[in-house]
């Protein structure tokens, strides 16, 4: 059974930081591309960051020199380190795993909730 288990999500006063992890489970960790979407209530689900399976990052516009993405395959995490946080950035964060491929499937955690209190 796959699963990814997200933690260390809370409330932050605006300015603040917090750092999100993603325990993976069930999948070759090392070879799935990793992400952190999120989505705010009335709001689509957007890209927050990815990171390849070789360690190449990708940020959306509005995180970009805020958050990092990080992945530690020898224990099978991906982590997001949000700093400079701002109220816009609430919402609930999720981790993903891409599929590798036409035959294969994405993978989606179950959330959690980040407040950003201004």
């Amino acid at each position: 059974q796959v699963q990814l288990v997200e933690s260390g999500g809370g409330l932050v006063q605006a300015g603040g930081s917090l750092r999100l992890s993603c325990a993976a489970s069930g999948i070759i960790f090392s070879s799935r591309a990793m992400g952190w979407y999120r989505q705010a209530p009335g709001k689509q689900r957007e890209l927050v960051a990815s990171i390849s399976s070789g360690g190449n990052t990708n940020y959306g516009d509005s995180v970009k020199g805020r958050f990092t993405i990080s992945r530690d395959n020898a224990k099978n995490l991906v982590s997001l380190q949000m700093n400079s946080l701002k109220p816009e950035d609430t919402a609930v964060y999720y981790c993903h795993a891409e599929r590798r491929g036409i035959l294969d499937y994405d993978y989606w955690g179950q959330g959690t909730q980040v407040t950003v209190s201004s």
